[in-house]
């Protein structure tokens, strides 16, 4: 594990900028309340970028000094460039640990690792959440009894059409009736993801304690390992096979030509 993990905290700063309700919340954007809650623990390092930044702040040199990146975005999926969506996912496949926040369940990074529709269904009626806890031993539940209730939020339903996580680690029952898999997690390349619903942009929901140590603990348990991933394709020549070879055939590539890119 990394000594001090670097997280970067990605919003898309649309609707802090239009919307009053959500400017009077989060008069700073939803980025800062929610790099603020993760930087409560002092031995993360925590940046924040956004869409309206050259490159939406996430270059390559940015990327490749992130441990963790968190995504919020909503209303601004198609916005994202997909030379930046790329560079997120090399990165990811590196080891870069990606957690993707409520309506980010729709962005470009997180429904590509997905390989699939990221659908949901939802209802926007102020109901109370309920998330309960499915692995006490994880170490993304660390901290958090049985269950913690959020008292007004936006219900996310099932079917959420993502591949069976990894793991589960909440389950969320809403007021209303429904159920949803609230907090997943799988592996890519040697990247860690996880998803975690809550955060409606028109609650003040990254100012709850709960909330904000699941945060911490999602960040710390994400962090890559230190173990890259090799993502190139070298052609290793006969003569350095490990047993001695005699090269027979006819050949397609020539001696020393490399990838197919």
């Amino acid at each position: 594990m990394l000594d001090r993990i670097r997280v970067t905290v990605w919003g898309e700063n649309v609707h802090e900028r239009k919307n009053p309700l959500v400017r009077r919340i989060y008069p700073r954007g939803m980025h800062t309340t929610i790099a603020e809650g993760i930087a409560e623990d002092r031995s993360l390092k925590v940046r924040t970028a956004t869409l309206q930044q050259p490159q939406h702040g996430l270059t390559r040199r940015v990327l490749d000094e992130t441990d963790v990146l968190v995504w919020w975005g909503h209303a601004a999926h198609g916005k994202v460039r997909d030379t930046v969506v790329e560079r997120v996912l090399a990165r990811v496949w590196e080891g870069m640990g990606f957690i993707a926040l409520h309506s980010s369940h729709y962005s470009k990074p997180f429904m590509r690792l997905m390989g699939t529709s990221c659908s949901i269904v939802w209802r926007e009626a102020g109901e109370r959440e309920r998330l309960w806890v499915c692995n006490p031993a994880h170490p993304i539940a660390r901290g958090i009894d049985r269950y913690f209730e959020i008292v007004n939020t936006e219900m996310y339903g099932e079917p959420f059409a993502v591949p069976t996580p990894d793991e589960i680690v909440f389950i969320s029952w809403f007021e209303g009736g429904e159920v949803f898999r609230s907090g997943c997690a799988w592996k890519r390349g040697n990247g860690r993801i996880f998803y975690f619903r809550p955060g409606h942009e028109v609650y003040p929901i990254y100012y709850n304690k709960s909330v904000r140590l699941v945060l911490r603990n999602a960040v710390r348990w994400a962090a890559s390992d230190g173990v890259k991933w090799i993502d190139s394709c070298p052609q290793i020549s006969a003569k350095n096979a490990p047993e001695s070879l005699e090269v027979r055939g006819p050949r397609l590539h020539s001696e020393g030509e490399t990838g197919f890119r």
